[in-house]
């Protein structure tokens, strides 16, 4: 009897049946494409920022911002434009963005919690804020915390309030954003879920909150993500280090992030990151990983694929 596989060895078996006939996801780290650059910002937690060099397009991954705890464990200050919404709203005004999405995975507090303060701080500053979400949260779940903030909908909701759902898309100026599943539970009982993005000539995979699953290689092989930001932190909630890494090996990402760890006593602390890169170095050796420090601005150099 040959040896039992490993739980990594068991998606990646899984993948490949899923995606029978296509490409081996490791092909897409950027071959035959180019380079991009990237700013990122991680809030804390799995909250972030990616933005175009030039600020002309931001697109902010989830909004939990003057409530985050994600700044203690590192011994960090919050900065001052995350101390309220009004502080922020006035720092992306600041920018002179074209165009600012939050784009909403689920609706756990450590993502929304700031969700509804924010865009209506925005909207009052005049921001040309947009944002987008599962289709049936969007339009149906969130719809009467919409009305309270005197927020409309189908004005702010990309699609015209529908949102988007799993294999959907949306596009706002040059960004465009589709609905890939998520292994999560959420509180309203809509389903949880990532994003591809594609900003600045990068595709992003965000992987919002999740456990590791075969089809992470069909989202490889139908995407080819060039960067993957994606959540490590383990505890009571989601994959860890070792999974998230065999998660960037099915989806064949040149470049990853890990996220969603050291904001609260029941995930992995400030360590989490290291431990991710030493597994993408065992798992997923032809992966870039950068690591970020809560708040603290980062230009990333990505290898693109070929599209």
């Amino acid at each position: 009897m040959s040896d039992p596989l490993s739980r990594g060895e068991f998606f990646q078996v899984s993948a490949a049946a899923g995606a029978a006939g296509a490409a081996a996801p490791s092909t897409f780290a950027a071959t035959g494409g180019g380079t991009a650059q990237l700013k990122i910002r991680w809030y804390g937690g799995g909250v972030y920022e990616l933005a175009t060099p030039d600020d002309k397009n931001i697109v902010l991954v989830d909004a939990w911002i003057w409530s985050n705890t994600g700044f203690k464990a590192f011994n960090i200050d919050k900065p001052a434009e995350f101390a309220s919404a009004a502080a922020y709203a006035a720092h992306v005004k600041s920018r002179g963005p074209s165009a600012f999405v939050v784009a909403l995975t689920h609706d756990h507090g450590d993502h929304m919690g700031d969700y509804f303060d924010l865009l209506r701080a925005l909207v009052d500053a005049g921001v040309d804020v947009k944002t987008v979400g599962q289709s049936d949260l969007m339009r149906v779940g969130l719809l009467p915390r919409f009305k309270a903030a005197n927020l409309d909908n189908t004005v702010l909701v990309l699609n015209n309030g529908a949102g988007i759902n799993m294999g959907g898309s949306a596009t706002y100026k040059d960004l465009r954003f589709r609905l890939v599943p998520a292994v999560h539970s959420t509180a309203s009982g809509f389903p949880a879920a990532g994003f591809i993005i594609d900003i600045g000539g990068v595709r992003v995979y965000a992987s919002g909150d999740t456990d590791l699953y075969g089809d992470m290689g069909l989202i490889g092989s139908r995407y080819a993500p060039d960067l993957a930001v994606i959540c490590t932190g383990n505890g009571a909630f989601t994959m860890g280090p070792d999974d998230a890494a065999s998660a960037v090996q099915l989806l064949g990402a040149g470049h990853a992030v890990p996220v969603h760890y050291a904001h609260n006593p029941l995930v992995v602390g400030p360590q989490c990151g290291d431990l991710f890169r030493a597994a993408v170095s065992r798992i997923a050796p032809r992966t870039t990983v950068t690591l970020l420090r809560p708040g603290e601005p980062t230009t990333l150099r990505v290898a693109t694929a070929a599209r």
